[in-house]
């Protein structure tokens, strides 16, 4: 019985290699449909807003755009490296402000979105633990399709010391 589920296995893995290893076999599946008819691939620019809502109206609205060929992933970074002692003289250095990922990946009549980001900041005296400034971070990460010109709620996180909400919006367009 091992023996034979064995071999099964072996035989299942070889006719599995075989066939990816034809020529432009994983080359094609990692193509965008417009790369696959021999077509450069498609452009977008995808504004990004996160929100601040306070009781449902919004009091503050950030903006960040990036332009993405399909396909292809980049990022939005902007902030503040801080020193932080960790050690009598030894510091190591923590990045605060915003960090937006996004992976763009092309289909027929949409596009679907892989989004990591993350925002931090420091607390004002009146949040803060102590004496030492505390750091308030929040991170909104998603996968979902969107459709070209339609803004979509990527996520949104409540801020456990008001009524405030945040939320990350995303509006994908074509580039010509």
């Amino acid at each position: 019985m091992r023996r034979t589920r064995t071999l099964g296995w072996a035989v299942f893995l070889m006719t599995t290699l075989s066939w990816a290893a034809q020529p432009g076999r994983l080359e094609d599946a990692a193509k965008t449909p417009a790369e696959a008819q021999g077509q450069p691939p498609n452009a977008y620019r995808l504004d990004f807003s996160m929100n601040e809502l306070e009781e449902g109206k919004r009091i503050n609205s950030r903006h960040y755009s990036i332009n993405l060929n399909a396909g292809d992933g980049n990022q939005i970074k902007i902030g503040t490296r801080v020193p932080v002692e960790y050690k009598q003289g030894e510091f190591q250095y923590l990045d605060v402000g915003t960090t937006i990922f996004c992976r763009l990946k092309e289909h027929a009549a949409d596009v679907s979105l892989e989004v990591r980001s993350e925002v931090s900041n420091f607390a004002t005296m009146e949040q803060g633990p102590g004496p030492h400034p505390a750091l308030r971070q929040f991170t909104i990460n998603g996968s979902t399709v969107a459709v070209v010109g339609r803004p979509i709620i990527i996520g949104s996180v409540d801020d456990p010391n008001s009524k405030r909400q945040f939320q990350l919006e995303v509006t994908v367009s074509k580039l010509k």
